[in-house]
């Protein structure tokens, strides 16, 4: 069942304005800052590793140390607009309870305003920064309290729908912590809201989220094909990602390969169950199974750190595998899953083309590159000119597929249709 998104506006399609044309749905609203906000989050990146480590240019004395700003910006400031806008577009459809235009751009106008004010406290002013998480975070809270309204009004509760939105409280905790930490300049409680936002808000999201748009994605396309979600398996992977969490913030990363290998050995079989082989005549359903096997590496790579480190070897591989996790998967999947969307509700074909498919593929590798950085030992050097080129790999890749889709979202649909 389609919920249909009103226009916002009066009038053919072809005389609405851009305003009218941007705000008529909520992937719109939310998706394009998305795009852009995955460009500026590795072009401060960029700017800091070039400046900073390299030497190739001057940086600002920024008001809180640069790794804290790019924790927050690539975990809080930029997977969250992707979520929001999926979530204000599916979650109608599981429920049968409409959105309003109202709702979703409360949540998207403030993030907006928020993430240009975070950026403009990194050039001097930590007040102003915090001032824009906080803004950023009002944008959230109102987006959470719309899909709350839209799931619990419904006739009956959809699992994953009540999922997303208890995930998404967790989220603004976390990113409410963060900015609390960046404002009293506390980075063990810094640490804990990064961690949190990627094991208890990020990971999750996107598994519930996997769990039922992989399988029915594949459905659609791959003829015979029979869906497969154990009702265990969202209640074990969830456990998993808090246990890996409460090992860490206990200091105890030793052993969050006790987590993480049986997670890993799980999506690694869904993986395989879910059609990964089939998939691959498909480029637009392949890019959604292979960004979860990705997740499956990730995972076991992970628990190889962890089981590295009890045997005395701690910091081997570094954050490794934690940025092949949020780039390999986190953003690989939001690559492929955003194009879907993007393109069904423009009224497009279904496929990938040759820059989208491409672009995903060296996505992933940017982020075996990225991980391959924190390798412990690597020097400084040869560190510093892999950061720089995963850096700039990312950009020329998303400013590709921003320059792709940003027309999308201040266009009418092709097709005519409403949304």
């Amino acid at each position: 069942m389609t919920i249909p998104i009103s226009q916002g506006g009066s009038g053919p399609a072809g005389r609405r304005s851009r305003w009218a044309v941007w705000t008529c749905a909520p992937h719109r609203v939310l998706f394009l800052p998305g795009v852009l906000q995955l460009v500026a989050a590795m072009l401060f990146m960029a700017w800091d590793i070039g400046g900073r480590n390299l030497g190739l240019w001057a940086v600002p004395a920024w008001p809180v140390p640069p790794a804290w700003a790019h924790a927050w910006l690539m975990l809080y400031g930029l997977f969250p607009w992707f979520i929001f806008g999926f979530g204000l577009t599916a979650v109608p459809n599981w429920t049968g309870v409409r959105p309003r235009r109202a709702e979703w751009l409360a949540a998207g106008l403030p993030m907006i305003a928020g993430l240009v004010l975070f950026y403009a406290g990194l050039f001097g002013s930590r007040a102003v920064l915090v001032a824009g998480g906080l803004v950023h975070l009002a944008g959230w809270l109102a987006g959470t309290v719309a899909l709350t309204r839209i799931v619990f009004t419904a006739e009956a509760r959809d699992p994953q729908g009540v999922a997303i939105v208890v995930l998404l409280y967790v989220g603004a905790i976390g990113s409410g912590g963060s900015i609390l930490a960046i404002a009293l300049l506390q980075a063990d409680w810094l640490a804990l809201a990064r961690d949190a936002g990627l094991w208890l808000f990020l990971l999750p999201v996107f598994l519930v989220v996997n769990h039922r748009m992989i399988p029915f994605f594949s459905s659609r396309v791959l003829s015979g094909y029979a869906l497969y979600r154990p009702a265990f398996s969202l209640p074990f992977l969830g456990a998993a990602c808090t246990a890996h969490y409460l090992l860490e913030g206990a200091s105890l990363g030793e052993w969050t390969w006790v987590a993480d290998a049986p997670m890993a050995a799980w999506v690694g079989w869904l993986a395989l169950k879910w059609g990964l082989t089939q998939s691959l005549r498909a480029r637009l359903l392949a890019m959604l199974h292979i960004s979860l096997s990705v997740l499956a590496v990730a995972l076991a790579f992970s628990a190889v750190a962890s089981l590295a480190a009890l045997a005395g070897h701690p910091g081997l591989f570094g954050r490794g595998p934690m940025h092949l996790l949020t780039v390999g998967y986190l953003a690989a999947m939001t690559f492929g899953m955003v194009s879907r969307v993007s393109l069904g509700h423009s009224g497009r074909a279904l496929e990938a083309d040759s820059m989208t498919w491409y672009g995903f593929l060296a996505l992933i590798a940017v982020g075996v590159a990225r991980a391959a950085a924190d390798f412990a030992p690597l020097g400084g050097t040869a560190r510093s000119a892999l950061l720089g080129l995963a850096a700039l790999a990312w950009i020329a890749i998303v400013a590709g597929w921003a320059a792709r889709f940003v027309p999308v979202y201040l266009a009418p649909r092709s097709d005519g249709r409403e949304g």
